[in-house]
């Protein structure tokens, strides 16, 4: 996974748990695509400060994900519901009555929709 993707990623999960200071940081580095000078100059704080609480609040999140593992749990749910969509875009439903077929597809169209969402 592309590293600016994880943080962000991980700041959307556990990012609320920082300190605000950091939440703005890691956002507008990873999110916003701010250059640490950038962000220290909007910020009015030094870019060695920019830096200190950006690997802070990196450390942080990675440390919550090692405990926690919400990321990898949403990742291990969502290629299972890419397997289950596979297997049920696989099935043959032209043997089933028309009111199978209808229940076939809003189960289909459910979790087509359960996996845009996440």
């Amino acid at each position: 996974m592309d590293k600016i993707y994880e943080i962000s990623l991980l700041l959307d999960f556990y990012g609320q748990l920082l300190t605000a200071r950091q939440y703005e940081i890691l956002d507008l580095h990873y999110n916003n695509d701010y250059s640490l000078g950038e962000i220290a100059e909007q910020l009015n704080i030094s870019r060695q400060g920019v830096f200190d609480n950006e690997k802070r609040g990196k450390t942080i999140l990675n440390d919550l994900e090692q405990k926690l593992g919400l990321v990898k749990k949403f990742y291990e749910q969502k290629e299972k519901m890419e397997e289950i969509l596979n297997i049920i875009a696989s099935i043959d439903i032209n043997n089933l009555s028309n009111e199978n077929k209808e229940k076939f597809k809003k189960v289909e169209n459910g979790i087509i929709e359960i996996i845009n969402k996440i």
